[in-house]
């Protein structure tokens, strides 16, 4: 039993696993999360799907080596797609062209779930787009003037000929 005083609370709430995933929510959405974990994913079987005992690669030499280094710049694309969305278009490009490659260079694209995965991936992160705020509705926008009365153009007047009633022309 202790004589202690009861914890003064401090203002900030303790973390909740609610607020944890809330949190990781929101941070995932400013960013091609999907994208990345596809690219991901595809270099991780690309990498590992060669794999075997020191011996067999060596054996095997540079297309060994090739494709284990596809599946490393997958997964470093991937990473780079995650924390710097705003490289996600060189990034994107660069895992299609790395995932492309990789068909002839390791094991048909690892078997081809790795090529797939990481042409996916690259393709997604290409064409992410951050989310736009929503427009008001009613309101005015800030780059939208509005005109005064004393602003507003008058169309010019064109002047009239008569039409003379009755010279027999169609």
């Amino acid at each position: 039993m202790t004589t202690d005083p009861p914890p003064e609370p401090t203002g900030v709430p303790a973390p909740t696993p609610r607020g944890a995933r809330l949190a990781f929510r929101r941070w995932r959405r400013t960013r091609p999360f999907w994208a990345a974990l596809w690219t991901g994913t595809g270099g991780f079987v690309i990498f590992f799907l060669p794999m075997a005992p020191l011996g067999k690669i060596l054996q095997v030499g540079v297309g060994g080596i090739a494709g284990m280094s596809g599946g490393v710049v997958l997964m470093a694309m991937a990473l780079l797609i995650l924390l710097l969305p705003g490289q996600r278009h060189t990034a994107g490009v660069i895992a299609v062209i790395a995932g492309v490659a990789s068909f002839p260079l390791s094991n048909l694209g690892g078997l081809f779930v790795g090529m797939a995965l990481s042409v996916l991936g690259g393709s997604m992160a290409f064409a992410w787009l951050p989310e736009k705020p929503a427009r008001r509705r009613g309101g005015r926008g800030l780059l939208r003037r509005t005109r005064s009365a004393a602003e507003t153009p008058v169309p010019p007047v064109t002047p009239v000929s008569p039409v003379s009633v009755g010279s027999g022309s169609p």
